[in-house]
């Protein structure tokens, strides 16, 4: 049995390329692209992929609509981002996976690697990361408009194998024009949860790394100098500093990003109290 595989595209020409080329051992890939204005879609046709378009809204819908309105080859589907390298190891264990019809898992984590300057970020990208890859299309929902994460209805299962995420390949400035964007969604996400008050303290010793994760994440909407204890943590705690200029730059955009959430939630609370921002 082998694995389907499905693409989210915007403007990627310059990245597809690679990522289609780690995939090219399955005969059913999928790009569903975004209307997108370069070469994304002329390249995906040239490598044999399926090509859909559907214009973009948020990542939670583009998914959704991905997975359950696309028809596949194979019960098994795995969702790259553009930015994802695939390797042979990892093919090779999805497919070992898959191939066992008594398995119960309804999906699969695996591990990545952030390569930055030319390195792997080992300390300072909050590896290991562990994220939804492989799955059952019918059994699969996304949530969150921004940084969309899928969860199954069923067993989860880990894979060993990583793959490598150049989550940088389009330049800074693609990075910051994102992050820009997602920091105005982090800035509501994080007014919304000091005003229901659901954080649990509990949440931060689960044995369950996303609940961690999530846990963390609304703890620091509670914390004072949120940007500069985000330096603090990446860099000394997570030890950051091993992965040398490559970490120091990384921490530092990241500090530029919770900078970003902390002054949009300023403009936010002033808005509703009608002061000029």
């Amino acid at each position: 049995m082998s694995i389907s595989v499905l693409i989210l595209t915007l403007n990627e020409e310059n990245i597809l390329p690679a990522c289609l080329a780690s995939v090219a051992w399955s005969d059913d890939v999928v790009v569903l692209d975004s209307f997108s204005a370069d070469r994304t879609v002329e390249i995906a046709k040239a490598a044999g992929a399926r090509v859909y378009q559907r214009t973009y809204d948020n990542e939670h819908t583009q998914h959704t609509y991905g997975l359950k309105e696309i028809p596949f080859k194979y019960p098994w589907v795995y969702i790259p981002d553009a930015d994802e390298i695939t390797p042979p190891d990892l093919r090779d264990e999805m497919l070992a996976a898959v191939a066992d019809p008594d398995r119960p898992e309804a999906g699969f984590r695996v591990r990545f690697k952030v390569i930055f300057m030319g390195q792997w970020l080992k300390h300072s990208s909050l590896y290991p990361t562990w994220v939804m890859r492989l799955v059952r299309p019918e059994k699969a929902h996304f949530e969150r408009e921004i940084n969309s994460v899928c969860v199954v209805d069923g067993p989860v299962g880990r894979l060993q194998a990583h793959f490598t995420h150049y989550s940088f390949n389009k330049g800074l400035n693609a990075w910051y024009e994102k992050h820009n964007r997602y920091s105005w969604h982090e800035a509501r996400e994080s007014l919304m949860s000091l005003e229901r008050g659901s954080f649990r303290m509990s949440d931060l010793f689960s044995r369950e790394a996303p609940r961690r994760r999530r846990a963390m994440k609304e703890l620091s909407f509670r914390l004072p100098c949120r940007p500069t204890l985000r330096f603090l943590y990446m860099y000394f705690v997570r030890r950051g500093f091993m992965d040398g200029w490559a970490g120091y730059v990384y921490c530092r955009l990241l500090v530029a990003y919770e900078y970003m959430i902390v002054i949009k939630i300023a403009e936010i609370r002033r808005r509703r109290r009608g002061l000029p921002v």
